[in-house]
């Protein structure tokens, strides 16, 4: 009687190529790549040969092999019937070698009975490993899920602190399910420039982060493919120095606008399984899916925001325009309905006729600046005409005539008129409305300075008014289109809240800067900045 283990030594290469021929035919007939069989089942055919010598060491080796084969069907996506049909089909091909061979060339009853007793018990420990498998992966994805799901609702909508500290726990999940004692997340937002989120924990944090932060988001940077996948990564110094040996990373791409890299270190120097790197490439691609909803979902907010902002804006301008169209219009058709009534005393209305062009030219400066307004709004520049004229005397008109209105209240400081080539008509626009501002925002009775004056680039006038301080926030909104401070919102002034928005339009026009000072011991201070000659800019536009 020949023994099994002098056959599979004997006919080891035929099995070997039998097994691979049959098991590469089953496998693609289920739509899988061919088997790759480098380490697994060669070496485990070869340690049925070896039981006799020692049963003992060779059970526990083949039991590794079995783990180790368990593990590389599950990277590659077969099922545990799949896997149990591999073990079977190995016997039947040990048993081909003695099929033709006469009754007294093959193994006995007992040797036969033992060897699909270690099939048997093979098959039994893949069934045991793959439940196993699937038991461990529920329940870390059920709890990776639950703290994703946060994520997924807290993400990019919270403050930069709160964000990192909802990836931290992720990444100590992360970790706790690949047995790592370090990882680290970096994440930024394309196309924007720099480079985002740094979040790291566990051992050598910092240095992981630095690591992360050196690497950047590139297409070099671990599973480049379309899919991405775990790959090992090379361990600086660094890294040594703080514990880490061994160090596996994936790209993070989401279909909308997030990348990254997330990496995951241990402590001793090893060999990542292909079971933790197919169960990193799970959790990344989960991570993936809820920040890239979660960054669609912010957005979406965003806009939806920025609609109800809009729509609130179109109601308070229908409104604003209705009031304060109706006047002068008003005032203009009374007017012209008297003289029309007596058309025998015309030489005697003047003044009535001085009330209609005055009422109409109001009118008239309303839908310019509504037109001016929505033109910046858009992001276009002022169409503007430049000419020389004297900033000065510009700002010494603008105060004669809000005289009239206010009374002496306005005090100018200019040493020596200030020429250059702007548009005077835009200028004069853009004190009126900053003068008339410190008129009705400022302390009441305190007068209101302009100073003009020349610079070493150009030329600066600015208006200061005593009264209630502005606050940063204020401050951001000044010069939005419709936008008002609270105290002007709750005062007794009306307005559109277009003033200073044209006012930054025709510092930008000019190629120029508005800035704006507020303290409680200065006041406040808004000054326009002007290069002497704004035609380049003009050409450079155009």
């Amino acid at each position: 009687m020949n023994r099994i283990a002098d056959i599979i030594h004997r006919h080891y290469d035929a099995i070997v190529r039998l097994w691979t021929e049959e098991a590469t035919r089953a496998a693609s007939a289920r739509g899988l790549d061919a088997p790759e069989l480098k380490n697994i089942m060669p070496t485990y055919l070869a340690s049925l040969a070896e039981d006799a010598k020692a049963p003992a060491t060779t059970f526990a080796e083949r039991r590794k092999y079995v783990e180790g084969h368990v593990a590389a069907r599950l990277r590659q996506g077969f099922h545990v019937a799949e896997v149990v049909e591999e073990f079977a089909l190995l016997g039947r091909c040990i048993s081909r070698m003695w099929a033709e061979a006469p009754p007294q060339a093959r193994p006995d009853v007992e040797d036969v009975e033992r060897l699909l007793g270690e099939l048997h018990a093979a098959s039994a420990s893949v069934i045991a490993l793959f439940s196993e498998h699937m038991r461990e992966d529920e329940q870390a994805e059920k709890r990776y899920l639950r703290l994703i799901q946060k994520v997924a609702n807290e993400a990019l909508e919270v403050d930069a602190a709160s964000l990192q500290e909802r990836l931290r726990e992720v990444l100590e999940l992360i970790m706790e399910a690949l047995g790592g004692q370090g990882a680290a997340l970096l994440l930024k937002e394309t196309p924007l420039p720099g480079l985002g989120t740094v979040v790291s924990t566990g051992v050598a944090m910092e240095a992981l982060a630095r690591y992360a932060t050196t690497r950047g988001v590139v297409d070099e940077d671990p599973g480049s493919g379309e899919e991405a996948e775990a790959t090992p990564m090379a361990v600086s110094e660094d890294l040594r120095r703080e514990g880490l040996s061994s160090l596996l990373g994936i790209r993070l791409a989401t279909h909308y606008a997030l990348r990254g890299v997330l990496y995951v270190g241990a402590a001793a120097s090893r060999d990542f399984t292909a079971r933790e790197r197919r169960r990193l490439e799970s959790l990344g691609e989960r991570l993936t899916i809820h920040l890239d909803n979660a960054k669609l979902y912010a957005d979406l907010q965003t806009k939806v925001d920025t609609l109800q902002e809009e729509r609130v804006l179109r109601e308070r301008f229908v409104s604003v325009l209705a009031h304060d169209l109706r006047g002068p219009l008003s005032a203009a058709k009374v007017a012209a309905q008297l003289l029309l009534r007596r058309p025998e005393m015309m030489e005697e209305r003047r003044d009535l006729a001085r009330r209609i062009d005055q009422n109409i030219e109001r009118t008239d400066r309303m839908v310019r600046d509504l037109l001016d307004a929505n033109r910046l709004r858009a992001g276009e520049q002022l169409s503007l005409q430049f000419a020389p004229c004297d900033l000065r005397a510009i700002a010494r008109e603008v105060i004669e005539e809000l005289s009239t209105i206010h009374g002496e209240r306005f005090l100018l400081v200019a040493e020596a008129p200030v020429e250059g080539f702007w548009s005077e008509d835009e200028l004069r626009r853009a004190l009126w409305n900053l003068t008339s501002n410190a008129v009705k925002y400022g302390a009441s009775g305190s007068p209101v300075t302009l100073t003009v004056a020349r610079t070493a680039s150009g030329a600066r006038v600015s208006v200061h008014n005593e009264g209630r301080v502005l606050s940063q926030s204020d401050q951001d909104l000044l010069f939005k289109p419709f936008s008002r401070t609270r105290s002007a919102r709750e005062g007794p002034s009306k307005g559109w809240g277009l003033g200073l928005t044209l006012v930054w339009g025709c510092a930008q026009a000019h190629g120029g800067r508005v800035s704006i000072e507020s303290g409680d011991r200065t006041g406040t201070t808004f000054t326009l900045e002007l290069p002497l000659d704004s035609r380049a800019v003009a050409a450079v536009v155009a």
